[in-house]
């Protein structure tokens, strides 16, 4: 199966409607990284005239689960995935187009190689990075997944 920005953008209509009702669109996915956007606009404001920071979250959330479900597919296993917890930082207020980026492929066939060996869930943490269109970070999430073989 050939996994691409526009199927996983489908998958989003799809399966998360308000992600996708909201603007989070995938831009790039590969072996090593993966790129979401969502641009402030009125159906994901808040009364601070910025970006909600649950969309923000949304955003971040994809560029990392993306990057891990891209990765099981390569492997042609069957490996469910969780997110434990999460933390945020806000930085600026997010106004324009927010771009989040995941750099963590390598860490994350780590992860699956450990989990896949040993039969033992693993639990990685994902950074997704938000910045605006001048580059500055506005925002950064941290997200500690779970992996683990299903038999």
């Amino acid at each position: 199966m050939l996994f691409s920005p526009k199927k996983l953008n489908l998958f989003l209509a799809v399966n998360l409607p308000s992600a996708f009702l909201c603007g989070v669109r995938v831009k790039l996915i590969n072996s090593e990284r993966c790129c979401v956007s969502v641009r402030h606009k009125w159906i994901n404001k808040n009364p601070f005239s910025s970006m909600f920071w649950a969309v923000q979250g949304m955003a971040a959330e994809l560029s990392t689960g993306a990057l891990i479900i891209l990765k099981i597919k390569q492997l042609n296993q069957k490996i469910s995935m969780l997110v434990l917890r999460n933390e945020a930082q806000f930085t600026k207020k997010a106004k324009g187009r927010i771009t989040f980026e995941c750099k963590q492929g390598i860490s994350i066939d780590s992860a699956l190689k450990k989990a896949i060996e040993t039969g033992q869930g693993q639990t990685l943490i994902l950074e997704a990075e938000g910045h605006d269109e001048a580059g500055d970070l506005v925002s950064k999430f941290s997200f500690e997944w779970t992996l683990k073989t299903k038999f």
